[in-house]
């Protein structure tokens, strides 16, 4: 019992360390507080209705206002929209903004999983949605987390071959919204969307992957090639069959092209010959 005891009480020393607690300076800072809050409240009573101008102050609604009372932050977190009372003397402000913020990621030289040089740029939509955590937690929330997207970036895309990266920008893009989110969660800050805007490859790079694309397109164009006089030598092979096999035929086809060049308006003049004709000049065989 005794060392789960002395255990507690080591636990509970070290949270008040955290938050710089002491019973002597939080006495201290009580009689102080109040010494000058009825100072403070003299002075406004005494400069009413002009004190006015400077303990009322106002936010937007899409504003909030965080209030350090001495150092402190009040009680009841962060206030706003509308009018709201402070007191000079003990209170400052620090007004956040809660709207959509987007930024631009500049472009990031990333050399990728397979020894490729690229440059990637990016943007980033986030918002604020917890006013104390990115007051309290992070001395500038919108330099953090830009620095933050760079370096996420950056790493990312440096496991990913230059394939992956032109063909799943989406999936990237989730990845990378997903690493964010949670590691800009402790400053109130919820990351909505990122989209990978544009990957430039070296001129080098982009010539001889159109070089390796028109040789792609050639050589497939020369096996279609190939293919078309394969299967029409198969065609006239099968038609020379068919015509050797009857005379007729032959004659028939012989006429038919007699008209068709007698269709055409030119000056050839034609003599037929009979076909038996011919073969009696060809040598017998």
């Amino acid at each position: 019992m005794s060392g789960k005891n002395e255990e507690e009480r080591v636990i509970i020393t070290e949270s008040r360390d955290q938050v710089g607690y002491d019973a002597e300076d939080a006495g201290c800072s009580g009689c102080i507080g109040t010494l000058i809050w009825l100072i403070s409240m003299l002075l406004i009573c005494c400069t009413f209705p002009f004190s006015l101008f400077v303990t009322v102050k106002q936010v937007q609604e899409y504003q909030r206002a965080v209030i350090f009372r001495l150092g402190r932050v009040k009680k009841g977190g962060a206030v706003g929209p509308g009018l709201f009372f402070i007191i000079p003397c003990m209170d400052s402000i620090q007004v956040v903004d809660l709207r959509t913020v987007s930024f631009d990621v500049p472009p990031q030289e990333i050399l990728t999983k397979d020894s490729v040089t690229v440059a990637v740029d990016a943007v980033v939509y986030y918002k604020i949605n917890n006013p104390m955590s990115a007051v309290c937690n992070v001395t500038n929330a919108a330099q953090s987390t830009r620095l933050l997207a760079s370096t996420t970036l950056r790493n990312t895309l440096g496991t990913k071959t230059l394939q992956d990266i032109l063909a799943d920008r989406e999936d990237i893009a989730k990845h990378i919204l997903g690493s964010l989110d949670s590691a800009t969660d402790p400053w109130g800050i919820r990351v909505e969307r990122v989209e990978v805007k544009d990957v430039r490859l070296p001129q080098q790079l982009q010539r001889a992957m159109a070089a390796e694309a028109e040789a792609t397109r050639q050589a497939r164009a020369k096996v279609i090639e190939a293919e078309g006089e394969q299967k029409a030598s198969r065609a006239l092979k099968e038609a020379s069959d068919i015509i050797s096999s009857s005379p007729a035929a032959l004659q028939l086809r012989y006429l038919q092209t007699l008209s068709s060049i007698s269709a055409e308006k030119n000056s050839t003049i034609i003599f037929p010959l009979p076909i038996e004709l011919l073969g009696g000049l060809l040598p017998k065989q």
